[in-house]
């Protein structure tokens, strides 16, 4: 009888493994993405029915009439702008004219940004790189609040209730 040695055994083994490897290299590819965005400038201007500036009842001898409101401008942050208020007569120097429904008395007003009849005329001519004579401002992400002065020089028209709608553009 013939006997195997291991040797001649294994030579099977080796021959196969040679062939077919019984263990395999694992490997790893790697490659990279980017993630991008453009983050645009915003801004959104809150000027509604709780914004309107009421100059209440006044005689017709009152002159120097006076009264304030506000509204809102949010724009993204670090964003300049530059606010124009506009009566509805359009124009540019925020000189306005109440008008009644019931009367054709147009009563003159002046649109300021600070107090009194002294105070700083605010305009329409505010563009998105110049102030004109609007008001300049820089966005915080969240609303900053503004106050619009209106003064009216004499009340000497006939009486009425009157009224005008001014509106605000934020230009960036």
């Amino acid at each position: 009888m013939r006997s195997f040695s291991r040797y001649t055994a294994a030579a099977p083994l080796l021959f196969f493994g040679a062939l077919f490897p019984l263990s395999a290299q694992a490997a790893t590819e790697t490659d990279t993405f980017e993630v991008l965005l453009t983050i645009e400038d915003a801004c959104a201007v809150t000027a509604g029915s709780g914004s309107a500036i009421d100059l209440g009842a006044q005689a017709a001898s009152q002159t120097d009439i006076a009264s304030s409101g506000t509204f809102t401008v949010n724009c993204s942050n670090s964003t300049p702008y530059y606010i124009g208020l506009a009566p509805s007569n359009g124009s540019t120097s925020g000189a306005g004219e109440l008008a009644s429904g019931t009367t054709t008395d147009k009563v003159p007003y002046q649109l300021r940004s600070a107090t009194g009849g002294a105070g700083t005329i605010w305009g329409n001519t505010a563009t998105s790189s110049a102030v004109g004579n609007g008001v300049a401002g820089t966005g915080e992400g969240s609303d900053q609040s503004y106050t619009v002065y209106v003064t009216v020089p004499d009340a000497n028209f006939t009486p009425a209730d009157y009224k005008d709608t001014v509106t605000v553009t934020v230009n960036f």
